[in-house]
């Protein structure tokens, strides 16, 4: 890699140091976030996986206790419009396979 092209990339000491200020509540906050995304995305017609969907729902419900308080009510009202996009999604399913 040349000059021009590390510029901008922080270095191991860096990112040591950044994951030392690391807390592990953001990460599981930001976890949650990604989870639901995902979730949501498989209950897309296109792509749904109603398996996965329910794994993600699962997990965020699990994880709702070991939140910081402060994004428990958030994620608590996230899990639950999951579970009713995934009940319309098995509504929609289910609905199409009868003839």
């Amino acid at each position: 890699m040349s000059g021009s092209e590390a510029e901008g990339m922080p270095t191991p000491e860096q990112l040591v140091d950044e994951l030392r200020k690391a807390k592990v509540s953001d990460l599981l906050v930001h976890t949650c976030s990604l989870l639901a995304s995902l979730g949501y995305g498989k209950l897309a017609p296109e792509t749904r996986d109603l398996d996965q969907a329910r794994l993600a729902i699962d997990a965020l419900k699990a994880w709702v206790p070991l939140l910081p308080e402060s994004a428990r009510a958030d994620v608590q009202q996230v899990v639950a419009n999951l579970q009713l996009a995934f009940a319309d999604a098995v509504g929609s399913a289910t609905a199409a396979e009868k003839p």
